[in-house]
């Protein structure tokens, strides 16, 4: 694709690497195959090949409007069209430039700035938003049934966690809303990584991933706390830390761009490089310990495993999960068009609301075609998400496993 960007595009921090991936695409067109925005839409513009072109245009100097901003914003960031593409463009990178540079040139409604405002300051914050889940527990009544939806009950899980005492350590990412909304599924990585010989050493100081700032525009804010991280992380690195863990297959994939993220950054370059290597997806720890010598002869529930797209388009690691459940002695049902979003997508489900539930909904057709007693998942969102439309119960895969090893 031929391309004439405008002085001032070309001025842009990343114009470089806008200009680079326009030029890879070869408007084939074979990506919204797999699009789930232009499977629901289909609209040209709600698919990849469309929202590159409007990038292109906004960049070469054509009229930009609300229009743009507004089919660049139903991009759910799935990366499925990535892992279509067989020119390998790497339309992630290039719909955050576009997002970024366009969004001081439109202005969006009060309603829009308010919420963008909300998300990037309470979401990276666990302690705001306990407050606030404390508080919208406390009127869900009152609450109309969209939202009620997305206020999880207060847990009641074992939230106990070993003290560390293996001379293997590894670091674990603990989140932003993850710690409000299902302590748990932290408290049983401890456990069950505690019971094959590793500790978890936590570090306060490191919290959101800087993943949902970044892609809501304030790019600078997830920077920054993406640098908090590194700096909380470093000493313990030092110290010989085997990795640092995520059980959020969303974070995980942002830490493993940190590397991309500062590699101009004269501090923190190393420091990212460093930090991207150690980063592993909980599976990718799992998949190599002796998990079987562990279990005890509990029934086990038939599954369906949602796969989420942080972890097969991002990370590169679908089936890994079914994997490891399989050798486990669970029965996994096969789930039709497993590759598609299910509509959470971070903020998304929020800001996008009606194509988040359609995409729900189809996702819990598919999930539960093969009669599942339960659905587990790899991301607390997409979890919270799916058990908002009050079908089949959604865990993450590791509380089960927490629950069928031996004490």
């Amino acid at each position: 694709m031929q391309t004439q960007l405008t002085p001032w595009a070309q001025q842009l921090p990343q114009a470089e690497q806008a200009e680079a991936i326009l030029r890879s695409c070869v408007h084939c067109g074979f990506c919204n195959a797999t699009c789930p925005t232009y499977l629901d839409q289909g609209n040209e513009l709600d698919g990849p090949r469309g929202r590159i072109y409007l990038i292109k245009m906004f960049l070469e100097g054509n009229a930009t409007s609300e229009l743009t901003q507004h089919h660049l914003d139903r991009c759910l960031s799935c990366r499925n069209c990535e892992t279509t593409c067989p020119s390998g463009v790497k339309y992630h990178n290039l719909l955050d430039i576009g997002r970024a540079a366009l969004e001081p040139k439109v202005k969006r409604s009060l309603k829009a700035r308010a919420m963008r405002v909300a998300l990037t300051q309470i979401l990276p914050e666990p302690g705001r938003v306990g407050a606030l889940l404390g508080v919208a527990r406390a009127m869900r009544p009152l609450l109309p049934s969209s939202l009620q939806e997305k206020i999880p009950p207060k847990q009641t899980a074992d939230l106990t966690r070993p003290a560390p005492r293996h001379s293997q350590r590894v670091l674990m990412l603990e989140g932003c809303v993850q710690p409000a909304m299902a302590p748990s599924i932290n408290a049983a990585t401890a456990r069950v990584l505690d019971r094959l010989g590793i500790s978890v050493t936590p570090i306060a100081q490191a919290g959101c991933c800087g993943a949902s700032s970044f892609h809501l525009g304030a790019q600078e804010q997830g920077l920054q706390q993406a640098r908090r991280n590194i700096d909380a992380w470093w000493p313990q690195i030092q110290q010989g830390a085997l990795a640092i863990v995520q059980t959020s297959s969303g974070c995980g994939a942002f830490v493993k761009e940190y590397v991309d993220l500062f590699k101009h950054d004269p501090v923190y370059a190393e420091r990212a490089r460093r930090v991207s290597e150690l980063a592993k997806d909980l599976v990718e720890v799992l998949d190599e310990l002796p998990l079987e010598q562990c279990l005890n002869t509990q029934t086990r529930p038939r599954l369906a495993f949602h796969c989420p797209c942080t972890l097969q388009h991002a990370q590169k690691l679908g089936g890994r999960v079914e994997a490891v459940l399989t050798r486990l002695g669970f029965d996994l049902g096969a789930v039709p068009d497993s590759h598609l979003c299910c509509g959470s997508a971070g903020t998304y489900s929020l800001t996008q609301p009606e194509i988040a539930g359609r995409l729900r909904e189809r996702k819990m057709d598919a999930l539960e075609s093969s009669k599942p007693d339960l659905i587990v998942t790899a991301n607390m969102a997409c979890g919270n998400h799916l058990n908002g439309a009050g079908r089949t119960p959604v865990k993450h895969w590791i509380e089960l496993v927490d629950q069928y090893l031996c004490a």
